[in-house]
């Protein structure tokens, strides 16, 4: 079994811990047999959606010079961080489970139409950050990630039809300066309701950056697109030319 095969069974199953129900592995196998595809070339009548309201995505895709449509799904990501994370699930299983779940959420609605789908996870110490609600929670988080190392874990996947047909999950360490309090209120200051728009509250492709030592890793995963795998993967599929 591929090791995308095998990844998505593992998310298949961390969600049903995430419900407390009771499937094996022959199940969900079974399930996997009939919905993990190969997506055919439909040159000219399916569009390309990405399933995010996030203008970052959008810009990186845009950026590509890839054609698409956007569509903000209706998901409530909390619960199902939660509810993984109080499961044990790996923080790539749930990045992985968050992006197939928006993405399958669109693709109930566009028919044919190929659906991409990706979320983050910020991990530092074993804890699990997300957007910050409010400014009081990007400085709460600012503060616990201040001269510490942190991973950023991203998932990404293609539904079709509600099948999943591909996914994939990078990571990236970064190194963020030991800050003074004083310093992290102004940086919030200046960064105003930004703040509340990505994992952690500092949008590194911004004035985030000056927050930092170093990065190691894909700075698309950085921003919450691995851009490179997903190109591949379009082009092999012929969504893309070369």
């Amino acid at each position: 079994m591929s090791r995308v095969n095998q990844a998505v069974i593992t998310v298949l199953h961390n969600f049903a811990l995430w419900v407390d129900r009771s499937v094996d592995q022959d199940e969900i196998r079974s399930w996997i047999k009939g919905n993990l595809t190969t997506m055919p070339t439909e040159k000219g009548r399916d569009r390309l959606i990405l399933g995010s309201g996030s203008k970052t995505r959008a810009r990186i895709l845009r950026n590509a010079g890839v054609a698409f449509h956007a569509c903000k799904p209706d998901f409530d990501e909390k619960p199902v961080r939660d509810g993984m994370a109080r499961a044990g699930t790996s923080a790539a299983d749930c990045a992985l489970a968050l992006a197939i779940g928006k993405a399958r959420v669109v693709s109930r609605c566009v028919g044919s139409d190929l659906v991409i789908g990706s979320d983050q996870i910020l991990e530092c110490d074993g804890r699990w950050f997300g957007k910050p609600d409010n400014r009081d929670q990007a400085f709460d988080q600012l503060v616990a990630l201040s001269g510490k190392m942190h991973r950023l874990v991203c998932g990404v996947a293609a539904v079709k039809k509600g099948r999943v047909i591909w996914a994939h999950d990078e990571q990236a360490t970064l190194s963020m300066r030991k800050l003074d309090q004083n310093v992290i209120v102004h940086f919030l200051s200046a960064m105003g309701d930004d703040a509340m728009q990505s994992v952690g509250g500092y949008q590194i492709e911004g004035l985030g950056v000056q927050l930092f030592e170093f990065i190691e890793g894909d700075f698309f995963t950085v921003l919450g697109l691995p851009l490179f795998p997903l190109l591949g993967f379009l082009r092999r599929q012929g969504v893309i030319g070369n």
